[in-house]
């Protein structure tokens, strides 16, 4: 059995979907504890079937029996304890994906999970909550449901050019610049990001920024870097700036970071 795995979508729903994945200790006997999860960028949509998982975030401890979660954006660790007997199967959405969706108001709202009746989810058609269930009609319900939405709007919105922009800068670019590019007041940019996100677009590069670096202390394809290229390639002013913000989202160095600890994404 594989712990952690990860399920992908099609081509067009990935523009609102990263990715599927799953946590799973279906037919465990033993508690997973003090396993890690590191902030992404993304919200995420956890389906907890059997008996428990126990998240805590730099907020709260959230007991998640089964059932369905919105979990928001993370800008910290998360810890998790997964019970025996249990599933969490987590659809992961782009940043701007909820924007498509202008009632919600997500400004005060991160680090946080609410638990959410199956009937506020967007997908038609039943989701299983059994341990057992298909992940394949899972993610048929997505890829139609998604699919359908990017027909639908195939323009992007001002949230979803936003982080377009930041992707092709390689997160090397300030609010101002943003406003340039898109003729819209730096005020306006940060009202409609945090309502979208919960998170000010500074904060938004410096997760991405942070996960491009961790990525490259843990890829066995690339050649062993010093915290110093690390720092450099990812536009940190020097080592010790590197150190300093890896420390506030961790709350280690760098070079106490034990990847085994963590669940970190599979290399596509």
């Amino acid at each position: 059995m594989n712990l952690y795995s990860e399920y992908y979508v099609s081509e067009k729903c990935e523009r609102f979907v990263n990715k599927i994945w799953c946590l799973d200790n279906s037919i465990g006997e033993t508690t997973i504890e003090n396993k890690l999860l590191l902030p992404n960028g993304c919200f995420n949509l956890a389906i907890v079937s059997g008996n428990c998982i126990e998240v805590h975030t730099s907020k709260k401890k959230y007991e998640m029996n089964e059932g369905f979660y919105f979990c928001s954006q993370m800008t910290n660790k998360v810890l998790v304890n997964i019970q025996p007997k249990t599933k969490v199967t987590i659809i992961q959405l782009q940043a701007w994906t909820l924007s498509m969706f202008p009632n919600y108001d997500l400004s005060d709202f991160s680090d946080s999970i609410i638990k959410i009746n199956q009937t506020d989810l967007p997908f038609k058609g039943e989701i299983e909550l059994e341990l057992n269930s298909s992940i394949s009609k899972l993610l048929n319900s997505i890829n139609a449901y998604f699919e359908e939405l990017d027909t639908a709007y195939p323009s992007k919105n001002i949230i979803e050019k936003i982080c377009e922009i930041i992707k092709l800068s390689n997160e090397e670019i300030t609010v101002s610049e943003i406003g340039k590019k898109l003729d819209v007041s730096q005020r306006l940019l940060q009202i409609k990001f945090k309502t979208a996100t919960g998170l000010t677009i500074k904060k938004y590069i410096q997760i991405l920024r942070f996960r491009k670096s961790v990525d490259q202390m843990v890829n066995p394809d690339l050649e062993k870097l010093s915290l110093t290229d690390v720092a450099l390639y990812n536009k940190y002013f020097d080592q010790s700036h590197f150190i300093k913000k890896f420390k506030d989202v961790t709350k280690i160095t760098p070079k106490m970071f034990n990847s085994d600890l963590y669940f970190l994404s599979e290399k596509r």
